[in-house]
């Protein structure tokens, strides 16, 4: 039962501003006390009527649609009520207020959802689903977050749950047993066992990965010296003249972004002011924009000019950040009668083009793509988030350590600890093992009203 349970929420569950239809959503016990209030009555469970909502003193508020859900067979698992009215703004907070006065509360933002997790109407990552579902950017990641919704996600985690429990069954019976004389650790079937799972779970981790992509995005940092051509190739991957481009070097003072997709990845496009010292206070402060988005990136474009720094010895010079991979562009090879192409230069992958004429910028794409991991939307099951990615990789960290214990220590009681500890990761994705704050971070995401 939800912790949350003798409370009753309330809350606008369209987006703000005017509409044909606002609803209002109310979730918890005094539901049935609010609908009568309001109706008149109590609506027919399941039933949609056309009636007047009412104030205090019995005048029309307003004149919609209610629909009554009684528990458990609701969103929430508990009473439910909607009043589908008119989306003036007016009108929705006279009837949210109207909801307040009649002893409910405002929800909180993923109220609505935290409920019916709690509840037992829906696992972790189907309630996340719900979140992503209402945030897709594209059609692809709209059909991928209703699996994850319908509960794709959720069985892979479950199907490798279950295997991680029967295997723990017999490490465990053995060690607790040994009067049965079954030796577990040389009879080739724990060994057997833990590989087949180790190797669904990395399936799992790629398939989430790709996931996490079609999510989430990656962020792709153009950065460079002053007219390397740093806006020319945002301008040539967004297809528009988002960001002037000049002779002058320092045209670009502030921070640029776009959002694109490149083979239906989503990518969040940021150009930056060119790196170099400067006594303008205005380039100045670009820069120090710059330097601070250098750290945010999944992947850093270095461009260079191919006619004015042939041997990218700006490089050295700007102090990029460590750990973000990096590549190069050899931009403006037309000056020097270069053909796109791709290549390696100081141990970086380096791609040479054009970027005022788009000459090699496919391949910059191609690029992108395979560095990325990136498989394409047909290749992906479900979405997923940065967490799960976590949760995955502690698993499997853990049976790898299990591995060990079992193939070189001979150690029994270890491998049970380490297929326990990946067991309790991944039962985090789903939220069967999950703490108070991760849940609070994670509704605290969602919308208000749902």
């Amino acid at each position: 039962m939800s912790i949350h349970s003798q409370d009753t929420v309330a809350a606008i569950a369209t987006p703000s501003g005017r509409g044909g239809v606002g609803i209002i959503r109310v979730s918890g016990p005094a539901v049935k006390d609010i609908a009568r209030a309001i109706t008149g009555t109590l609506p027919q469970p399941r039933f949609a009527r056309y009636c007047d909502f009412l104030d205090a003193g019995g005048e029309v508020l307003d004149q919609g649609i209610v629909l009554y859900f009684p528990a458990p067979h609701s969103f929430t698992g508990e009473d439910v009520l909607e009043l589908q009215g008119h989306g003036g703004p007016v009108v929705m907070d006279m009837l949210l207020q109207r909801c307040l006065k009649l002893g409910a509360r405002l929800a909180r933002p993923g109220e609505f959802s935290e409920r019916a997790y709690l509840n037992d109407k829906m696992d972790l990552t189907q309630a996340e689903a719900v979140a992503d579902l209402i945030d897709s950017e594209t059609a692809t990641a709209a059909r991928l977050a209703t699996r994850s919704l319908q509960g794709s996600f959720s069985r892979k985690i479950h199907e490798l749950v279950e295997a991680l429990i029967q295997l723990r069954m017999y490490v465990e019976a053995a060690i607790d047993f040994p009067e049965e004389e079954i030796d577990f650790l040389s009879d080739g079937k724990v060994s057997a066992d833990l590989l087949a799972i180790i190797e669904k779970i990395k399936d799992v981790r790629a398939k989430a990965s790709t996931g996490r992509l079609l999510r989430d995005g990656i962020n792709l940092v153009i950065a460079g010296e002053p007219n390397a051509g740093k806006s020319s190739l945002l301008n040539a991957l967004a297809g528009a003249e988002t960001a002037i481009v000049t002779e002058i070097p320092g045209t670009t003072r502030d921070v640029l972004r776009e959002r694109i997709q490149i083979g239906g990845l989503p990518v969040h496009l940021v150009d930056t002011a060119g790196l170099r010292e400067t006594s303008d206070r205005v380039e100045k402060e670009g820069v120090r924009r710059a330097r601070e988005e250098l750290y945010k990136a999944d992947r850093l474009l270095w461009v260079y000019d191919a006619s004015a720094d042939p041997g990218n010895k700006g490089m050295a010079q700007a102090a990029l950040p460590e750990g973000i991979p990096v590549t190069l562009i050899r931009n403006k090879v037309d000056k020097v009668n270069e053909a796109p192409g791709r290549g390696e230069r100081q141990g970086l992958p380096e791609i040479s083009l054009c970027a005022s004429s788009g000459e090699g910028l496919e391949l910059l794409r191609e690029h992108l793509l395979s560095s990325m991991g990136f498989q394409g939307a047909e290749n992906t099951e479900f979405l997923a988030r940065r967490r799960h990615l976590d949760a995955i990789d502690r698993a499997l960290e853990s049976l790898q350590q299990g591995r060990i214990a079992l193939e070189q220590q001979q150690a029994g009681e270890l491998l049970a600890e380490d297929l326990r500890q990946a067991q309790l990761a991944l039962s985090e994705i789903t939220g069967e093992f999950s703490a108070d704050d991760l849940l609070g971070e994670i509704f605290s995401s969602f919308c208000i009203g749902k």
